[in-house]
């Protein structure tokens, strides 16, 4: 199973992203996806997570900013990031619960893209 994230980029404060996360390989079905931020000299950190079922959890620091969203059929999942702030850059990780063929949970990370917010 492969998880390829993209989307990142630099945009200026107070402007918006969207981040995508893609699984693929031999999945049965997916249980939580999440993204997670680390910024330099900082732990990585939960930004956001989602269910199968669509429930979702935020960290305080984007909450009414950045909203994510999963395609079950496609297997992806997103993160709309809008009113982007200077201490939102990060390298931003894409991770899932995959239930592998053989029916076992196994987690999952992205490779990481790049989110840098300034003037």
């Amino acid at each position: 199973v492969q998880l390829q994230a993209s989307g990142g980029g630099l945009v200026q404060p107070g402007g918006s992203l969207r981040l995508s996360c893609t699984a693929s390989g031999s999945i049965f079905s997916i249980n939580v996806m999440g993204w997670y931020r680390q910024a330099p000299g900082k732990q990585r950190e939960l930004v956001a997570a989602i269910t199968s079922g669509g429930s979702t959890n935020y960290a305080n620091s984007v909450k009414g900013r950045f909203t994510i969203s999963r395609d079950n059929a496609k297997n992806t999942m997103y993160l709309q990031m809008n009113s982007l702030k200077p201490e939102d850059t990060a390298v931003y990780y894409c991770n899932a619960n995959v239930v592998g063929v053989d029916w076992r949970p196994y987690d999952y990370w992205g490779q990481g893209t790049l989110v840098t917010v300034s003037s």
